[in-house]
């Protein structure tokens, strides 16, 4: 039944028969008379069809979850079999705000120095794009802001502590000072992140709390974006302490910003198995590590 339930997930993920089929490397004959062959063994309809996929019923809606629990558990047994064999090996996806990116590296450098054998696919995204793929079996793991916003049932590991920096030319009219007040802000034009992005959201509250209206000329949800347009003289932006840190001094500043000084907790977050698998144990631990130093 497992390779039904992955069909089956395959089908709710890409909402057509053809694509799922051709993600699960079968016919679409294959993967119809599999969803068939499920719906006969679980004795209800799973899918609306027409001439063309029309959703999932309401006890597909309800299989839908169970088949995320069973095929989650199923490829977590397959990993702890495949470690025992092998050693610990496979593939980890881990899904990371733009703001965290600079600091991905202190997490995945020591897991691959301690387990070779194992690839990661660091993949940008927004933090509700992390808790979506994490539930939805395509992202093994987040980093993310752990006290802004609900995150659900999930395993948590705080890291670190994000801080947060006016980054400006050398030439902009706040250069030079040694800290910059949010108020300050209000004014000046700004390039900041999208506003799916939860740090745009941070930004926004902490502009509103001092009275200062938000009005970012340029928007963009790549961080390079946004410093792009810093560089180039005409707008300043705000951003992580860590990320403010790669540009400074390449004819950039990077100025505090107090009045008052805000921060916000970043860290991993993974889906809760009863035992964890092998792999997302593995990264459970490297990063409690790195949050103690």
């Amino acid at each position: 039944m497992i390779d039904k339930l992955e069909m089956f997930l395959a089908l709710a993920d890409a909402r057509h028969f053809g694509r799922a089929a051709e993600a699960c490397r079968v016919t679409q004959p294959t993967l119809s008379s599999a969803i068939k062959q499920l719906e006969d063994q679980l004795g209800v309809q799973l899918v609306f069809r027409g001439s063309r996929f029309q959703g999932l019923t309401p006890e597909g809606q309800r299989v839908l979850d169970w088949a995320r629990r069973i095929v989650g558990d199923a490829r977590a047994m397959r990993d702890e079999m495949r470690m025992v064999r092998a050693g610990l090996s496979g593939n980890l996806r881990i899904g990371v705000i733009p703001t965290a990116l600079p600091m991905i590296a202190r997490l995945t450098a020591p897991f691959t120095a301690a387990h070779p054998n194992v690839r990661i696919a660091v993949l940008s995204r927004t933090s509700a794009e992390i808790l979506a793929g994490i539930e939805a079996l395509h992202l093994d793991a987040g980093i993310t802001y752990l006290d802004n916003e609900p995150l659900g049932r999930v395993a948590q590991v705080p890291m670190y502590t994000e801080f947060y920096r006016y980054l400006c030319a050398e030439t902009g009219p706040l250069a030079g000072r040694k800290t910059i007040a949010w108020g300050d802000l209000a004014d000046q034009p700004l390039c900041l992140l999208t506003g799916d992005m939860q740090n745009r959201r941070i930004v926004n509250q902490h502009l509103a709390e001092v009275g200062a209206k938000v009005d970012a000329q340029i928007e963009s949800n790549s961080t390079v974006g946004l410093v792009a347009h810093v560089m180039t003289g005409r707008w300043g932006s705000v951003v992580p302490m860590a990320l403010a840190a790669m540009f400074a001094g390449s004819g950039l500043q990077s100025i505090p910003i107090v009045e008052p000084e805000v921060e916000h907790l970043v860290g991993l977050i993974a889906a809760r198995h009863d035992p964890q698998t092998p792999l997302l144990a593995a990264l459970i631990e490297t990063a409690a590590k790195v949050a103690e130093r």
